[in-house]
């Protein structure tokens, strides 16, 4: 069924609304939010009117009919949503978020498909100034002291509440962040939280020639080792990852979920690699230590370093140096690219993009400690027994990782010509600019699309979609290629597109969006053992969750850019952070579509901003 199908693709887990972080006072620390508020059931009948509202510009007069009907069906008298709409309004007043669970399961731990490209998302920094391993090393020193710094503030409670539009924001996902793992099983997945155990854990785990060691990052007085410590401990660990064979071990966590859980249960049985797999599952975050890789083009280099943080490059390269399961992972290579690769059941955007911008901040700063002078004990390298069905497991998970990056196209570019300063300048969302561009840019006739939003506006809440195309945006795109019509027309057309979405989007933030409640009510008639509702069986629900171009804004205080796979394989995958005089993308689609090429949008977008630039200042001369 359509339900089957598109039930195990995962759902991203990304941003799109600008957020601050705001000094907060001793009574709204991080694990006592201000944003207490429960997110709402939205009213049935709101719903249903805007799911057909959003299939309008999709589809054909016929089919539309036909999905009306089912529609007024499914919540007319009689109908089935009323009886589900009472059993969401019943589980609403007894758990902090009514769908946050579900949503969580159902999109994350329920998919079969592989972390990397499919979920995982990658952010990928600036260039550091350096080349080569020492200097690797030493920036590597710097960053873990900076995450362990911004650890530190969560414990104590001095990390300041996340604020958009002056409202607070659950903070519940921070503590989190930390020495957490998902773990394969045989039907789904579940994430296990090790940071709030009696004795939690006091160690990283770093990963250099697929080798990996345990990293105790805190003395036996419990303070925080220096960044001179660390880097000790990180050159015993590159002296040491030379002398064994290089069996890729992560490899196996990018296999397809069904399979990977039936090889973690065969290398579990071992008691040296139960020991070694522990370790790298409780540790407090992950540090991937690249070896070099080919010199590009400086065109090509952005592209190349996002696709790195995000699946390795190849198990000929760097991607037997990461456990995709684990949920924090920094990746630092010798040629000053790094970045952060996190599993987005338990992570996503906003908090990533905070932790970044605190060890940015972080490492401007000299070292604040001397290092004591105590011997510490060499870092433990975690050894596997590898078995003969173990090392066919690996040889089949190398195959299959190469087969899935070879098929992803990664395009990164900067966009220079303006940044959201010139649709702020005309009374216009940013945010809501760049959508319209982007439908404008992909379609010229409008297709499923969708953009995130935050819920964390409310207790526990993660994210939801914005539906992109809307009637407004259709007329738009018809028009704008219409030499017919007058340019005063086509602006006219254009604000109303854009002012369109931004309605959309304040809709979703104040917890009225249609897909989390469409989804609430579905897995509501399977928990009371009810057959799936016909309207989840038609065809336009199918179409309506195909979703062609995946989009998300993250916001950043740095010139960052966030990378991921596409939903569909037909479909696009765009990720945008907009700074004041310029816009940073990404690009991904899968190469066996022949419909799909992320550089041919890459210049198609481009010219569309320009475009667009064009109609909102007409007398700019270029």
């Amino acid at each position: 069924t359509t339900y089957q199908r598109e039930k195990i693709l995962p759902q991203p887990l990304f941003y799109s609304r600008k957020w601050s972080h705001t000094k907060a006072s001793s009574s709204s620390r991080v694990c006592n939010s201000d944003a207490r508020r429960r997110a709402p059931v939205p009213p049935l009948a709101q719903t249903l009117q805007g799911y057909l509202r959003t299939l309008e510009p999709l589809l054909p007069p016929d089919e539309l009919s036909h999905t009306r009907r089912m529609v007024h069906e499914f919540g007319g008298p009689g109908g089935l949503a009323a009886r589900l709409q009472k059993g969401l309004e019943k589980r609403a007043r007894h758990a902090n978020s009514w769908i946050t669970p579900w949503w969580v399961q159902w999109a994350y731990l329920e998919s079969r498909m592989p972390l990397p490209v499919h979920s995982n998302p990658a952010i990928s920094l600036p260039r550091r100034d350096y080349n080569g391993w020492r200097s690797q090393l030493v920036f590597a020193s710097k960053l873990i002291a900076g995450v362990l710094d911004f650890k530190d503030k969560i414990k104590t409670g001095q990390l300041p509440v996340d604020y958009m539009r002056g409202k607070p924001l659950c903070m519940e996902l921070y503590p989190l962040l930390f020495s957490s793992c998902r773990i394969p099983g045989p039907k789904h997945d579940y994430v296990a939280h090790h940071g709030r155990s009696r004795r939690s854990p006091t160690h990283i785990t770093v990963v250099r020639n697929y080798q990996f060691f345990q990293l105790e990052v805190y003395n036996s007085d419990g303070s925080r080792m220096t960044e001179s410590q660390i880097h000790g401990q990180l050159l015993r660990i590159r002296a040491q990852s030379w002398k064994t064979d290089k069996e890729p071990m992560g490899i196996l966590t990018s296999e397809h979920r069904h399979t990977w859980g039936e090889a973690y249960n065969r290398l579990l049985r071992d008691k040296l690699n139960k020991e070694s797999v522990r370790l790298i599952e409780t540790g407090l975050f992950s540090l991937c230590l690249d070896s070099p890789v080919m010199r590009i083009s400086d065109e090509k280099y952005a592209s190349r370093k996002a696709a790195q943080v995000l699946h390795g490059g190849g198990t000929f390269s760097n991607s037997g140096n990461r456990w995709f399961d684990k949920t924090l992972q920094f990746v630092v290579g010798e040629d000053g690219s790094w970045g952060l690769l996190y599993e987005a059941a338990t992570a996503e955007g906003p908090p990533v993009a905070n932790l970044l911008h605190h060890v940015l901040e972080y490492c401007e700063k000299p070292d604040p400690k001397r290092a004591p002078l105590v011997p510490l004990p060499m870092p433990k390298k975690l050894y596997f027994h590898i078995d003969r069905e173990i090392k066919r497991d690996i040889e089949h998970a190398k195959q299959n990782l190469d087969i899935l990056i070879n098929d992803l196209d990664v395009n990164v570019f900067n966009f220079k010509r303006f940044g959201k300063e010139l649709p702020k300048r005309h009374n216009l969302s940013p945010n809501s600019f760049i959508q319209v561009a982007l439908q404008l840019a992909y379609y010229r006739s409008v297709g499923p699309a969708c953009d995130i939003a935050s819920q964390r506006m409310f207790r526990g809440g993660r994210t939801e979609y914005i539906r992109s195309p809307t009637n407004e945006t259709l007329k738009f795109i018809l028009a704008f290629g219409d030499p017919s019509v007058t340019r005063e027309a086509k602006l006219e057309l254009f604000r109303e597109a854009v002012d369109a979405y931004s309605d959309l989007t304040l809709k979703v933030l104040k917890g009225h969006g249609i897909d989390l409640h469409l989804l609430g009510l579905k897995l509501q008639a399977i928990e009371e053992g009810l057959s799936i509702p016909k309207i989840f069986m038609d065809t336009a629900y199918g179409l309506a969750t195909h979703w062609k171009l995946r989009t998300g804004q993250v916001p950043a205080n740095t010139d960052s850019v966030m990378c991921f796979g596409p939903l569909v394989p037909d479909g696009y995958a765009i990720c945008y952070n907009p700074q004041s005089d310029h816009v940073h993308f990404s690009i991904t689609a899968f190469n066996c579509c022949e419909e799909t090429n992320a550089e041919t949008l890459a210049v198609t977008l481009k010219d569309t901003l320009c475009q667009l630039q064009e109609l909102l200042q007409p007398t700019v001369k270029h």
